[in-house]
């Protein structure tokens, strides 16, 4: 057992001196870690604040773009037009008329279109060669 307690005796002797160097070395960094840490953490801090204020504005912003569209949509939408009073040629042909003694005949109604002439074909096509 003398010769374990002496061996670890000398391990300790000079395994400790290069622990108490290196405590000396860790000190320094990690003061220099500690205020790097603080500075990462204000930059994250003011990071957040304005990717709020950003969020914020897009908000603003969004709801801007989405009013001015309905604004825009309800300017593009036709107006529901006034009735608008047509002259009538009958009382003016009457005054005419009148005044010059003359009887006009009413006007002719326009001709119809024929029936069945235009339009679709009503009837199925089958078979090949019918497209």
């Amino acid at each position: 057992m003398k010769i374990r307690d002496c061996y670890l005796a000398v391990v300790l002797a000079a395994g400790l001196p290069i622990l108490l160097s290196g405590c000396d070395q860790s000190k320094a960094e990690l003061d220099k870690t500690k205020t790097d840490l603080a500075a990462v953490t204000t930059e994250r801090d003011n990071l957040k604040a304005q990717l709020d204020t950003s969020k914020a504005q897009i908000a603003t912003l969004q709801a801007q773009v989405t009013d001015l569209q309905a604004k825009a949509a309800a300017a593009a939408a036709p107006a529901p037009a006034a009735p608008v009073e047509e002259k009538k040629p009958e009382a003016h042909a009457k005054k005419t008329a009148s005044k010059k003694g003359a009887k006009e005949e009413p006007a002719a109604a326009a001709p119809a279109a024929p029936a069945g002439s235009t339009g679709p074909a009503t009837e199925s096509r089958k078979g090949r060669g019918h497209f």
